[in-house]
């Protein structure tokens, strides 16, 4: 089986949109994820819920242009929401 080509994938196009969308919903996720935890918390703070959903709310309007996005356009994207992922995970 060895001599069997790996599949070469590199051609096709939307890698570079699938990737964009993929890093969005990781965001998306991310503020889900924090609502539900403040929802939950002794004593919800009623602000950060606010502040987290409004988050949400501007991802999501993100997410909906890549459907007209270029592919240039979406791999900057992934890179912005790739960077941004990391500094709300490390905050």
């Amino acid at each position: 089986m060895s001599d069997i080509p790996s599949p070469d994938f590199s051609g096709l196009e939307g890698g570079e949109e699938q990737a964009a969308e993929d890093a969005v919903q990781e965001v998306v996720n991310w503020y889900i994820a924090q609502i539900i935890t403040e929802r939950r918390a002794a004593v919800p703070d009623e602000e950060r819920i606010e502040q987290l959903k409004a988050g949400r709310e501007a991802v999501l309007a993100d997410r909906a242009q890549l459907a007209n996005a270029g592919t240039e356009e979406a791999s900057q994207i992934a890179a912005v929401y790739a960077a941004r992922l990391k500094e709300l995970k490390e905050s």
